[in-house]
């Protein structure tokens, strides 16, 4: 997720280097029948954008997800939820 999202970001003209994008994943495992399932998992994003670029920032969040191909994978046995925070630099 966090690729697809830098590769978005980097159309737009928005650095994503490691310093200007980093993401806090957290994940539920569950008993089902006797076995540990992931069950959700949550994705908190931190971007450090350039002054001017937060719409494009917006927008890339916006659709990333549902142009992941490793989130729309998962998706089908576990519920994927993302946020993400956006300073201008």
């Amino acid at each position: 997720m966090t690729g697809t999202l830098a590769g978005a970001l980097e159309a737009r003209g928005i650095p994503s280097h490691p310093d200007k994008l980093m993401a806090q994943v957290e994940g539920t495992i569950e008993n089902n029948e006797g076995r540990p399932l992931i069950t959700n998992i949550r994705v908190k994003y931190s971007l450090k954008i350039p002054r001017g670029k937060r719409a494009d920032a917006e927008r890339a969040l916006a659709l990333h997800n549902s142009r992941c191909p490793a989130s729309q994978s998962v998706q089908r046995g576990i519920q994927v939820e993302w946020e993400g925070d956006i300073i201008e630099e």
